[in-house]
């Protein structure tokens, strides 16, 4: 049986065991917080259907720019939206036209008829 003398430098010891451990699942979990891919800020998307003819703001909403966005910021957009919902890559033809119809409603090159469908 320990008596008190010999029982403080064990429970001392397990003590400096117990901080170590913890210290070590400390690092051990900061590194792979640090490690982990940067997560994207989530933006809210416009919530509503589309308007029988498109307006400037709608075309805005659906690429994703300014509505006084330059040319150019305007066909990199259109670039990184038909990218993702192209109908070759399982996008939908609806969509496709209404992402085209959006980027020449920025550029000033509407026919005035509106979507194909």
């Amino acid at each position: 049986m320990l008596n008190v003398h010999q029982a403080t430098p064990f429970f001392a010891g397990l003590a400096v065991a117990a901080a170590a451990l913890a210290g070590r699942y400390g690092i051990q979990a900061w590194q792979a917080f640090k490690a982990r891919p940067p997560k994207p800020r989530m933006r809210k998307f416009y919530d509503g259907g589309f308007q029988p003819t498109m307006t400037r703001r709608e075309a805005a909403l659906i690429l994703g720019v300014r509505e006084n966005a330059t040319a150019e910021k305007v066909k990199e957009q259109h670039r990184k939206v038909m990218v993702a919902n192209h109908p070759d890559a399982g996008g939908s033809h609806y969509l496709a036209s209404k992402i085209n119809e959006a980027k020449d409603v920025m550029l000033g090159k509407t026919k005035g008829s509106g979507s194909a469908f």
